[in-house]
């Protein structure tokens, strides 16, 4: 992990404007859809009383954008802290997550990975659930990556999985096959088993937790 302060690319007027543009058309696409939201884990009524860690893929971020707006915050009345990367193309995302009442913590593993780790946790600790996309914000596309077992760890919350799918989509030529779905179209979403992780682990341990997680996200993320 990173030891000195990394001050993280801001967005330009032009990125701004974008961005706006973007979330004006994501509204619009989502009020086409057919959606359906599957708890049968408890998690909502269990994020009352303590708040989690959301898991979901990359390619899904923008699924994950509307469970948090229309499910986590109404239901859990809790804001949402995500994780997003240092660099210019976070500066937009950073944007959007606002502009979806999220708010967002700047790093990755690459760059200002232990600064976003404290922050993350500050957040945690005043009661905001918290978001972040393990296989991001570069790949490999669904391999779990160390940083959100970490932030189990330090915060002691839950790893709650995201699982979305859509019934007709775009899918894009990116490294995580981002997906869009199209106007009309039903979409899904369901809250996976809940995942604990001992403060204490060996690395061992620690391959067989990631490799739980994957497998519950596959579960409830169908190819």
């Amino acid at each position: 992990m990173d030891t000195q302060v990394v001050i993280p690319n801001e967005a330009g007027l032009g990125q701004r404007l974008a961005a706006k543009l973007v979330c004006v058309l994501l509204r619009l696409l989502r009020f086409t859809w057919r959606v359906h939201f599957s708890d049968p884990h408890g998690v909502m009524d269990a994020a009352r009383d303590q708040p989690f860690i959301l898991c979901a893929w990359h390619n899904r971020i923008i699924y994950a954008l509307f469970a948090t707006r229309d499910v986590i915050r109404p239901k859990t009345c809790r804001k949402v802290a995500a994780m997003v990367s240092a660099s210019s193309d976070g500066a937009f995302a950073v944007e959007i997550l606002r502009a979806f009442g999220i708010v967002p913590i700047r790093g990755s593993t690459s760059r200002r990975g232990r600064q976003a780790l404290l922050e993350l946790s500050r957040q945690a600790r005043a009661g905001l659930h918290l978001a972040i996309t393990p296989d991001g914000p570069r790949g490999p596309c669904h391999e779990i990556q160390e940083g959100i077992l970490s932030l189990s760890q330090v915060t002691g919350l839950l790893i709650v999985p995201l699982g979305c799918e859509a019934g007709r989509k775009v899918r894009f030529k990116s490294w995580d096959r981002f997906q869009l779905p199209w106007p009309l179209t039903r979409c899904d979403f369901v809250f996976g088993e809940p995942m604990a992780v001992p403060r204490r682990v060996t690395g061992a341990e620690r391959a067989v937790l990631k490799g739980e997680l994957k497998r519950r996200m596959a579960e409830i993320n169908p190819e």
